[in-house]
């Protein structure tokens, strides 16, 4: 495609593009929704997560599984057809969510209901890593970085969407067991619809170019093939640059996740007027975030084309670095919301960079295993920082010098980056 497929209208003038746009849409629309029901039958009960090492406990056993399955799907990625691995994912999603459904409609707890949940998210994996490995097949090189501000910009746009439907819906179902219950269900309804949008595709149009035979694979071979796309990725300086960057983003990332849910479940919690703090105010945080996202997707393509990845992600980390410590040590749920609103365009921003890197630098055969050590290292530093902070924080969530070390952190991961991508 020539320079008009690097617009947004040219992008979305390819019929491949728009149906597997349109399968993120739906897959992630259902996530929100799923993400919601969970959010309100655990993570958000006062009963169940009363202190920080209980909410990171949380937070753990839901993402744990993204790195756990990473290997095993970064492999697959590389030898099935990733169109079949979409179709079948959300078909298994659909019917799990049935099974977790009538988990929390019978009241089941513990370890049950843990382990359904885990399987959902488990899956999870193979579609947002399928969509990413997938995506250079519907579009050209001159146009990754757009591709990939509208794909993953709109994905989690329909995830909040997602989400704010079941809120919406709340009031009409009930927050019982039963509430919860019918919300899980409804995410279904997405999920059999993203599967019916790339049933469209050609079983081999997705990649990978070059389909193995074989489609049994026992664990050294799982290892072994995570292991090969670890060593492709960090032979490429700027790959490497790349993974390093966002990996010490999410631990940093985390350390804030934590630090806000706590301040809104207690510190802010007598707030009023426009910024109310508690859970509404938490949730005012998380749509900033949104806004953020979206304004990173419109802004980061252009200024990218001007100046290349390297300058604006050591921009983003220096801006961001530096705006967290200022909104933060002001404690305040208005400098919550603000600091919400930098995190989202800091996040994206560098994320954009790097899918776009990854996607350019790395060979097809080798792009779904290490887009899976991808995910594997943000879920693990993001888990990893969680647990570490809930040891550091106290419950009320004020600690201006772990604030401080966030804020240099994020100075520090400019400069590693510049350094590690400077010829």
């Amino acid at each position: 495609m020539g320079a008009a497929g690097t617009t947004v209208r040219g992008l979305l003038t390819r019929g491949d593009f728009r149906r597997l746009l349109g399968t993120r849409l739906l897959a992630q629309f259902g996530d929100g929704v799923l993400q919601a029901a969970l959010a309100g039958t655990i993570l958000f009960n006062p009963q169940r997560a009363a202190d920080p090492v209980d909410v990171a406990a949380g937070f753990a056993v839901l993402l744990l599984p993204y790195s756990l399955v990473g290997p095993f799907a970064g492999v697959w990625l590389d030898r099935w057809s990733r169109r079949q691995i979409l179709l079948r994912a959300n078909l298994v999603r659909a019917a799990l969510v049935a099974v977790v459904a009538a988990l929390i409609l019978t009241g089941v707890q513990g370890t049950s209901f843990f382990l359904a949940g885990l399987v959902v998210f488990s899956v999870n994996r193979f579609v947002l890593s399928a969509l990413s490995a997938g995506l250079p097949h519907t579009t050209d090189e001159h146009s990754l970085v757009r591709a990939n501000a509208l794909s993953t910009t709109s994905g989690s746009v329909a995830t909040v969407a997602g989400g704010g439907a079941a809120l919406v819906l709340l009031p009409l179902t009930g927050s019982g067991d039963a509430g919860y219950a019918a919300l899980a269900l409804a995410a279904a309804l997405p999920y059999l619809g993203s599967a019916a949008v790339v049933a469209g595709f050609d079983r081999a149009y997705l990649g990978p170019d070059h389909m193995a035979r074989t489609a049994r694979l026992t664990a050294g071979q799982v290892l072994a093939g995570m292991a090969s796309g670890a060593r492709h990725a960090w032979r490429d300086r700027p790959a490497r640059a790349a993974l390093t960057a966002i990996g010490l983003h999410r631990c940093l990332f985390g350390v804030l996740t934590l630090m806000a849910l706590l301040l809104h479940r207690g510190t802010f919690t007598a707030g009023t007027g426009l910024f109310p703090g508690g859970l509404t105010g938490l949730g005012q945080v998380v749509a900033a975030g949104a806004v953020g996202t979206l304004l990173a997707a419109a802004a980061t393509p252009g200024v990218v084309a001007r100046t290349g990845t390297r300058r604006w992600t050591a921009l983003l980390l220096v801006g961001g670095g530096t705006a967290q410590l200022g909104l933060g040590l002001l404690l305040q749920p208005a400098a919550a919301v603000a600091a919400g609103f930098v995190l989202g365009f800091v996040g994206h921003g560098v994320k954009i960079c790097v899918d776009a890197t990854l996607q350019e630098r790395i060979d097809d055969d080798h792009r779904g295993r290490v887009f899976s050590v991808y995910d594997t290292v943000v879920n693990v530093g993001y888990v990893a920082a969680l647990v570490l902070a809930a040891f550091a924080l106290p419950a009320s969530g004020v600690s201006p010098p772990l604030l401080g070390v966030v804020g240099v952190g994020y100075v520090l991961t400019a400069v590693l980056h510049t350094r590690m991508t400077r010829r």
